[in-house]
């Protein structure tokens, strides 16, 4: 189970100003390309699966994951998740022909064919995705992921934290920005969700 803090930074005058106080704890940038699949008849999403193939610096990795059964309440997503590496150069031919996806050696997809039935007979679809640019903070024991995501219809910021206790670190994480007069919100939606609701919440 991965659980995260998810506030969502009001514009981007908010992202600067997070990410100009936090700049002397950068510890990485990570350019993201964020491409997600299923059945034409919604297998996984119907199920409250999301199956993504992630490219990370201009395809030096890809991760495929598989997410399941997401809750996203008070600004703390739960979600249980499995993911392992990928060929990068598989990975992308998967995306020009999804049917590969059926025939490669991976844990993550032997899960979506034995669990949800989707094998190469029922093939996936790319349903296309989200470039995001994610800068790594090492600040006060946390890992802070500030993020810029750009979907076709906008531009969205937030920041998260993974932690095992997320109720302190929100608590955290919101005097922070208070003290800074940085503006903020819960967020309410996965980035998935976005996505695929067409408009920025």
């Amino acid at each position: 189970m991965e659980v995260e803090v998810k506030l969502r930074l009001r514009d981007a005058t908010a992202y600067r100003q997070l990410t100009t106080i936090l700049s002397p704890f950068l510890s990485q940038t990570l350019h993201q390309q964020n491409l997600f699949f299923d059945t034409s008849t919604n297998t996984l999403s119907s199920q409250l699966s999301v199956l993504r193939l992630r490219f990370l610096n201009n395809d030096a990795r890809c991760i495929v994951s598989l997410k399941s059964k997401p809750t996203l309440v008070d600004g703390v997503s739960r979600v249980e998740e499995d993911e392992e590496e990928l060929d990068p150069c598989i990975a992308r031919a998967c995306v020009e022909d999804p049917v590969r996806l059926g025939k490669i050696e991976s844990r993550v997809l032997k899960r979506v064919k034995d669990e949800f039935g989707v094998g190469e007979e029922m093939g996936l679809a790319c349903l296309g995705g989200f470039e995001n640019k994610r800068e790594v903070f090492d600040w006060k024991n946390l890992k802070l992921e500030v993020d810029e995501t750009k979907y076709e219809f906008g531009i969205c910021y937030e920041v998260e934290c993974e932690s095992g206790d997320p109720d302190g670190v929100k608590k955290l994480l919101e005097e922070f920005l208070k003290e800074n007069g940085i503006g903020y919100s819960y967020s309410k939606m996965t980035k998935f969700a976005v996505f695929r609701s067409g408009k920025l919440p």
